[in-house]
């Protein structure tokens, strides 16, 4: 690795640690339910050891994040239609609304934040920027 590279890569991970806990403070879901929520409605229903593979998180921490947005009425839980012994997790239509409403503050402060703060010029830089750490983030 370069020193270039590694330079870089610890200036990256201090703003984006910085810019994620500031836009937390718009957060009304806690973040690893949010996460949930998302992958549900990106994914579609999922099994709860989906669940657990996709947030890299052991099945027994997925099973309790699952439980307390079952509590909220955020999702919901169904018969797998092939095995038996699973279920499926999907969003009840309030997750779908405090999703999109939790999606909504976040982007609300950010865009607001980047007007405020950026020069068109910026602002064409980070959308470029966006899409390279997308890509990163699939790595």
């Amino acid at each position: 690795m370069s020193t270039e590279a590694a330079a870089i890569a610890t200036e990256l991970r201090t703003a984006m640690g910085k810019l994620t806990r500031r836009v937390k403070h718009e957060d009304r879901i806690p973040l690893g339910q949010a996460a949930v929520l998302g992958a549900l409605d990106r994914n579609g229903a999922m099994t709860t050891s989906d669940l657990a593979a996709d947030q890299r998180v052991r099945p027994q921490s997925m099973a309790r994040a699952v439980g307390l947005l079952m509590e909220q009425s955020l999702v919901t839980r169904r018969a797998h239609p092939t095995d038996g012994r699973k279920s499926l997790v999907e969003l009840s239509p309030a997750g779908r609304s405090a999703l999109e409403a939790e999606r909504g503050r976040r982007a609300g402060w950010l865009a607001q934040a980047i007007e405020a703060e950026l020069t068109d010029e910026e602002r064409e830089l980070l959308a470029r920027s966006a899409a390279l750490l997308e890509r990163l983030a699939t790595r």
